[in-house]
């Protein structure tokens, strides 16, 4: 990428995130209040679509959501697609380091030159739009990731909910097959405190006569989706992750389980046990869409599972001391992670695990703390850098982190790459000390950048680049997969 390109990128990032300052702040935020100006907001998108000439129209899409999952089964099921043959169009939220991340396609990020070529269209647009002055930043995105996918000539378009979904506003889409992966505690400020509420925000994206697929496995959630899918005529299928999968096995880059019901063994290029569910809910969405005509053989999915991967989900990074980035930030997922430390991150005895941990503010990170608890010789609080949303602040989260019982054990650090660089100092060379950074995918974007520099990732279009000057950490590359 030239100097220029590369300045007309960040331009047009600006120019996006500019939309997110204009936004004006809202006194009212009860849930009433949250659910109509939801409703305002898919109105107007839909109205600033139809003025863009409704791109994307008429290609097929996937809608996927869920608590925890939707953003690996997404790739997932776009690596099986890609593979099978298709020119297959992705979205994914949020993004690690650079937006141009939450748009793929067949295994690429979209390149700097396209990005800013759409989003000069769509703000050019925008400037004539009637309504333009109340266009938000969520809207114009959704806008972007139409006009991608019709600019690279998709044959199906794969979309991933922001949060919730009945009101989030990739619920436009009219999709061939919508997923619900799981429902479990969070977002409680918009979708509500008990997974009830939260279960029939996830259902609403389930679209009358179409295909749906449920891995929920909470049996107080279970019933919305078997209601909304009879209430609008959909076709659902609901898949029992207990009994659908065993003989789980994982190594720090992929898992492997064997599907019950056939006994092939099938892998991820993903690391963790709760992987070896999202693979099987892409091998799932793969079959029923096999079953409506769709040309995806065994083969493909085989090939797309093992390419599928994500940056920032217990990822293993280059060099010493061990560290392992995932962005878990709700109770399912650090529930999840922590189960599989043990060999996701090993400590032998007299090693030491250090975490550096940070959250937004709106996050429940009380129960995260006490999960993380036994597998933590230490703690690092830390606060994430985000754009537009609040964190939650170091000397507050340790404070709880004490309260827990890490007692004098909890260290609060507010920038995070000092967080991290203590962390690196406090480890022992020689003593398999090993770090793990988690609690917001914000904040492992905010040190992902030291291994893989933010420009480089836009400039090679993949999340591991390993072309040009490293980063900061990235010294040797041992252990990364290229």
């Amino acid at each position: 990428m030239s100097p220029e390109l590369l300045e007309r990128y960040h331009e047009a990032i600006d120019r996006l995130d500019a939309l997110i300052a204009s936004t004006p702040s809202r006194t009212d935020t009860s849930r009433e209040a949250v659910r109509r100006r939801a409703a305002e907001r898919m109105g107007r998108l839909r109205n600033f679509l139809a003025f863009l000439g409704d791109p994307a129209a008429a290609i097929p899409k996937i809608h996927i959501g869920g608590t925890s999952g939707k953003g690996s089964t997404t790739t997932a099921l776009a690596a099986i697609l890609s593979a099978a043959g298709y020119r297959t169009g992705a979205h994914t939220s949020p993004y690690l380091q650079v937006p141009s991340e939450k748009l793929h396609f067949d295994g690429d990020l979209i390149d700097a030159e396209r990005f800013v070529r759409l989003v000069d269209h769509l703000l050019a647009a925008l400037a004539e739009f009637p309504d333009a002055d109340h266009i938000t930043y969520g809207e114009a995105w959704i806008a972007l990731v139409m006009l991608f996918l019709e600019d690279i000539g998709a044959e199906v378009g794969i979309i991933e909910v922001g949060a919730g979904g009945r009101f989030d506003l990739s619920n436009i889409v009219d999709p061939e097959l919508a997923i619900i992966t799981s429902v479990g505690i969070d977002h409680t400020n918009t979708l509500g405190d008990t997974i009830e509420q939260i279960a029939w925000h996830k259902a609403g994206i389930i679209k009358p006569g179409r295909l749906a697929l449920s891995t929920v496995d909470d049996p107080r959630a279970q019933p919305f989706m078997r209601e909304e899918a009879a209430a609008v005529g959909a076709c659902l299928r609901e898949v029992d992750m207990a009994t659908a999968i065993r003989d789980i096995q994982l190594s720090d880059i992929e898992t492997s389980w064997v599907e019950a019901a056939t006994g092939q063994r099938w892998t991820i290029g993903m690391a963790g046990r709760f992987q070896a569910r999202n693979g099987q809910a892409a091998r799932e969405a793969a079959r029923m869409l096999a079953q409506r005509g769709w040309r995806i053989a065994d083969a493909a999915i085989d090939r797309g599972l093992r390419a599928a991967r994500i940056p920032g989900r217990a990822e293993r990074m280059p060099g010493e001391p061990r560290t392992m980035l995932d962005g878990a930030h709700n109770a399912q997922k650090v529930t999840a992670l922590a189960a599989d430390l043990p060999e996701l991150l090993p400590v032998p005895e007299g090693a030491r695990r250090i975490i550096v941990l940070g959250a937004l503010e709106a996050k429940q990170v009380r129960e995260a703390l006490a999960t993380l608890l036994p597998h933590a010789d230490m703690l690092i609080a830390t606060s994430p850098r985000v754009f537009g949303k609040e964190a939650r602040a170091a000397d507050d989260l340790a404070a709880l982190a004490r309260e827990v019982g890490f007692g004098d054990r909890a260290l609060p650090i507010a920038d995070p790459r000092e967080a991290l660089e203590r962390a690196r100092t406090v480890s022992k060379p020689g003593r398999a000390d090993a770090i793990l950074v988690t609690g917001s995918l914000y904040l492992v974007g905010n040190i992902r950048d030291l291994w893989y520099p933010a420009d480089r990732i836009a400039m090679a279009g993949t999340p591991w680049p390993i072309d040009g000057a490293p980063g900061d950490m990235a010294t040797t590359h041992a252990g990364a997969r290229p």
